[in-house]
């Protein structure tokens, strides 16, 4: 009897193996091996035509070939399966370069009228607007976790919490834009986890999740830039769009170009710094390092604002609740999240207060003041209607 090459690589997956894979087919293993050198030889393998049959309900994951390698020991032939997988710095790169080639024809930010009080804002405060793990994208079912998600609740939930919180800011001279990672809740047209393709609960396609966002980050910008005489927007790396917040700081950075009064971090190390007169700010998503052992990290790369300040704040977030330590070295903050939990929280019991905090701070002492605001309370409040 014989087999198409595709039948043999189907077997092969579905068996897990050469010598299984010729069980089932009913043939002698050492006949399947000679076939599969002879496929080798037509330089088709594994990684070529025959590779891409994927059993239903996979997905292809990466690519895998059969090669022979020479031992220098015993100087045998042996096979072996080399599996390969996309350059996550060539991504990158790719995606650098072809914002790049779209900058001449990415619309510019009109610089806003700036509207404060006559008196002018405060040059001593900066009001601190932190963000993080909001999840834009994700789908969750109240009556399985408790409350609702989904691309209109979370549009029309972060320009009201704005509008909350720069209303009950003071007229700072600086107003910081922390959105701490995870901004959009998946980084690709799959909606899985980066790392480990984990499914994940969605509301939308890809292209419309980035698209709103787009939508909604600028627009509570040109908020930002009514109340405050200047504007720093940081867009930090999380571990749910690693890739997204590449092109996240380099279009915004593209957008605002025009704008002295904005200025837009694009460090594409995933910790970030602002210096406030003798106040420090420092920033991490939270998935490479935790809490108890972030401080450090931030001492390290940022020497000289830590040397040069006498109040020193770490903020991050990543575990979507709060805690907060203080170190020898500085004070560290875990945010929060405004989200929903989704369905993998709820049924796992990670569940956690929804709050996010403007934080106000001045160039000599530090923290001042805050004012945190929890879904419900916007809701009561009515803004930004």
């Amino acid at each position: 009897m014989k087999f198409t090459d595709s039948e043999i690589n189907k077997a092969i997956i579905e068996h897990g193996g050469i010598r299984a894979a010729a069980r089932a087919l009913g043939i002698d293993h050492r006949s399947l091996q000679r076939r599969i050198r002879r496929i080798e030889a037509r330089d088709k393998g594994f990684s070529g035509n025959v590779f891409p049959v994927v059993p239903t309900g996979h997905h292809l994951k990466g690519v895998s070939s059969l090669q022979k390698v020479h031992d220098p020991e015993t100087g045998e032939t042996v096979m072996q399966w080399v599996k390969t997988a996309k350059d996550a710095e060539n991504v990158e790169t790719n995606l650098r370069t072809a914002l790049e080639a779209l900058k001449s024809e990415i619309p510019r930010f009109v610089p806003a009228t700036h509207c404060t009080t006559t008196l002018g804002t405060d040059d001593r405060l900066a009001s601190l607007y932190v963000i993080t793990d909001y999840h834009l994208g994700m789908y969750s079912w109240a009556e399985e976790t408790g409350a609702d998600w989904d691309m209109v609740i979370a549009e029309n939930l972060l320009v009201d919490w704005f509008a909350l919180a720069i209303k009950s800011s003071p007229d700072s001279e600086l107003g910081i834009l922390a959105q701490l990672g995870d901004f959009l809740h998946y980084d690709s047209l799959d909606a899985v986890t980066p790392a480990h393709r984990n499914l994940l609960d969605a509301d939308t396609r890809a292209q419309k999740m980035i698209r709103v966002g787009l939508r909604v980050l600028r627009r509570v910008v040109e908020m930002m830039l009514v109340k405050h005489d200047k504007v720093i927007v940081l867009m930090a790396e999380g571990n749910h769009d690693p890739i997204s917040s590449v092109w996240l700081r380099e279009a915004f950075k593209i957008f605002y170009e025009d704008e002295p009064r904005v200025t837009v971090e694009v460090r594409p190390d995933p910790y970030y710094a602002v210096q406030w007169g003798k106040t420090g700010l420092l920033f991490h998503h939270g998935h490479l390092k935790k809490p108890e052992q972030v401080d450090k990290v931030f001492a390290r790369k940022f020497r000289e604002i830590y040397g040069s300040c006498e109040h020193v704040y770490g903020h991050m977030g990543h575990m979507h609740h709060q805690k907060v330590l203080e170190s020898s070295l500085m004070v560290i903050e875990q945010h929060p999240t405004l989200a929903a939990a989704d369905a993998y929280a709820s049924r796992g019991g990670w569940l956690s207060s929804r709050r996010a905090s403007v934080i106000v701070y001045d160039t000599e002492f530090g923290e001042v003041s805050r004012m945190g605001f929890t879904p419900d309370m916007v809701k009561a409040r009515g803004q930004g209607q």
